[in-house]
């Protein structure tokens, strides 16, 4: 507690010292922020200034803490190339390459054969709490252009800002075209243990949630000097797909919903707040981590783990379960992930939702492709019998629940293959007898239900807009995957709408189709068809289903 709100003091106070010089008119372009020069590049028509520390690097007896403020930038900043990675987990692919190539497209392959391997990425460093921002170059200090901040996903075990730069050169340029032109911030956080440590001592330590922290800092970063790239730091949009949007959730939901003003939307894409338990829950991952690095036996295991040579720790890291490991994105075997700590996210999100204790001055667009839960069900191929699948969802999803408990779940997903997803494909896609059955289990479980669920306690609080995209359905195996809504830029133009507005809708085009608001009386989908122009379509699709599912979750918290 006390290392939190000495941290909430530290970053008020420097929020409060706000630099007073700008200059964009050099070529290359440069900005001073407080004593520093900051020189980024020309890109077109765009200027990008890359890499720029925003924390004190979490090396060393900072491993495994919260954030810690910069002193006051001063000398020359060299911003023209990405930071490095945080150090990663590996996640590689269930299927083997030539497999994967048999069945399926390119799109897919590059969001997930991605490893952080390939020759044009960042080296990996604990040093990697950066961020970049992206703006077009013909707009001064002054412009007070809409920012758009950036929350890259990956299972909070991987991802990296530079990963996403084409995205964000697209998204400025996309912005400039529309003649709403606006600034792009993408940040580096701490993934999978060096983010979201979980254990008894880490909860003792009030360490808890590092990376959501780091986040935060970010962020704070924004209000502090985004104005001196021409950006407004009133006019602030979180942008996320899958960890990145689950991530943009729960800012809504930190220190009880503390209303900071941080930002005044959020787009989310495939994530909502999922539901977890409390931090001691990941007592067992912890605990081996300590075993494989010889800190066994010691008097602050904790602190032993900090000394660990990090090619080390990342062994021992990668000994335990990922979003591609058989238990997939289930919640019992996420080793690494956002759960209660007591201080920034103080109960099971879903529970401080029921609370009330949310911030209600943010407005938000979220919504899911699909076909959420195949790409992680590729990992459970050898689950085909209906025994097997009852095994394999009790054990890893609901270990704490009786079969009595557990029945209904049998028949709101059943085996019927025509029920599976992907959804409205007939008997096609069944690489299993168990799979599509699987993946609509999977897909609402970890991001229908929970979307649902967090739209529905939000109306009447804050205006909302909620999408479902049907696009790339053809697919094989996977139909609209997770992912696809982005790899497609389905949503960028809407996105610059809502940045500049606070309403998705093209605001010069009347003869569109209007994005109606979601309310709990009027819950409306502005649906993107598997061809064709958007349609309405209402969210009631699976109720029971994910009703039940929601009501198991909040009754057997992890």
């Amino acid at each position: 507690m006390r290392a939190a709100v000495l941290y909430l003091f530290a970053s008020f106070t420097a929020v409060l010292c706000t630099p007073v010089v700008r200059d964009l008119s050099s070529d290359p372009p440069t900005v001073t922020l407080d004593s520093a020069t900051v020189t980024g590049t020309t890109e077109g028509s765009l200027q990008k200034f890359l890499g720029i520390p925003f924390a004190q690097p979490p090396v060393g007896d900072l491993r495994f803490r919260l954030p810690q403020p910069l002193p006051p930038y001063n000398g020359t900043i060299n911003a023209t190339s990405y930071g490095a990675m945080c150090p990663q987990q590996a996640a590689p692919f269930p299927i083997g390459l030539p497999d994967f190539l048999n069945f399926t497209d390119p799109l897919l392959r590059h969001i997930f054969q991605h490893n952080g391997t390939e020759k044009d990425d960042p080296p990996e460093s604990e040093d990697c709490l950066t961020i970049n921002v992206i703006k077009p170059a013909n707009v001064s200090a002054d412009a007070k252009l809409p920012v758009i901040a950036w929350i890259f996903g990956g299972g909070f075990e991987r991802g990296s800002a530079q990963g996403y730069d084409e995205q964000g050169t697209y998204a400025v340029n996309r912005s400039i075209e529309l003649g709403q032109p606006v600034i792009y911030v993408a940040m580096n956080y701490r993934v999978s243990a060096w983010g979201f440590l979980a254990s008894q001592e880490v909860l003792n330590a009030g360490e808890g949630n590092a990376g959501l922290v780091d986040q935060r800092m970010a962020l704070e970063w924004i209000q502090k000097y985004i104005n001196f790239f021409g950006g407004d730091s009133t006019k602030v949009t979180l942008w996320g797909q899958s960890a990145g949007a689950i991530s943009a959730s729960l800012q809504m939901l930190p220190y009880g919903g503390n209303n900071t003003g941080l930002f005044r939307g959020a787009f989310m894409q495939s994530g909502a707040p999922i539901p977890v338990g409390n931090i001691t829950g990941g007592q067992m991952y912890y605990d081996s981590l300590v075993s494989q690095t010889g800190c066994s036996g010691r008097d602050d295991t904790l602190a032993c783990l900090r000394t660990v040579p990090l090619d080390n720790l990342k062994a021992a890291v990668n000994n335990t379960p990922n979003y591609f490991s058989y238990q997939a994105c289930l919640r019992t075997h996420f080793p690494f992930y956002n759960l209660a700590d007591g201080v920034f996210l103080q109960d099971n999100p879903q529970r401080l939702l029921q609370e009330g204790k949310f911030m209600t001055n943010v407005t938000i667009v979220t919504g899911n492709v699909d076909d959420e839960g195949t790409v992680f069900s590729l990992s459970s191929r050898n689950v085909t019998t209906d025994n097997e699948y009852e095994e394999y969802i009790s054990t890893n999803f609901l270990p704490m629940a009786n079969s009595e408990t557990l029945e209904p779940l049998w028949d709101a997903y059943p085996s019927n293959i025509r029920d599976g997803s992907p959804f409205d494909t007939s008997v096609l896609n069944a690489i299993t007898p168990q799979y599509k059955r699987i993946s609509a289990f999977q897909g609402d479980a970890v991001f229908q239900a929970p979307r649902r669920w967090f739209l529905q306690h939000l109306s009447g609080n804050q205006k909302l807009w909620s999408y479902l995209s049907r696009r790339r359905k053809f697919t094989p195996v996977v139909g609209s995957y997770h992912g696809s809504d982005l790899e497609v830029h389905l949503l960028n133009d809407y996105l610059v709408w809502f940045a500049y507005n606070l309403d998705p809708n093209d605001p010069n085009n009347g003869s569109a189709l209007n994005w109606p608001e979601y309310t709990v009386d009027s819950p409306v989908l502005y649906l993107f068809p598997r061809e064709g122009d958007p349609e309405l379509a209402n969210d009631t699709y699976r109720a029971e289903p994910m009703r039940l599912l929601t009501n198991l979750s909040l009754e057997y918290p992890l």
